[in-house]
């Protein structure tokens, strides 16, 4: 049973937390993309956002976090947090930093230059 005693609504709970959307509006965010705070958040209005969106606002602004940490956090599903996460980016609140494996291919030389450093250990 919930805290709230209405037995089990986690999925009800997951509808209206999206507002009936199932898909993000965007496919850019996977389970380690680092989620932060844009420079403009705190000027922006939060008047029209749900309970959960201010609740993912309130821990970014102690630091960045990932998504999945950010589902974790909140407790609720990776899928649900996309969406919401979509939401805050298109209201200008979020960004998301892009990952490293989206970066070019890494030099040659360098990882050759930190191997041998690393064998010289």
């Amino acid at each position: 049973m919930s805290p709230a005693g209405h037995g089990d609504d986690r999925l009800v709970r997951s509808y209206v937390v999206t507002g009936g959307r199932a898909q993000p509006s965007r496919n850019t965010l996977d389970h380690i993309t680092l989620i932060s705070l844009s420079a403009d958040s705190a000027d922006l209005n939060r008047a029209p956002l749900n309970p959960e969106q201010l609740a993912v606002l309130a821990a970014l602004s102690q630091s960045s976090q990932s998504v999945v940490e950010l589902a974790a956090l909140l407790r609720l599903p990776v899928s649900v947090m996309r969406i919401l996460l979509c939401d805050l980016m298109e209201a200008g609140h979020i960004t998301a930093q892009r990952r490293i494996t989206d970066a070019a291919a890494p030099d040659i030389t360098l990882l050759e230059a930190v191997l041998a450093g690393l064998q010289r250990l």
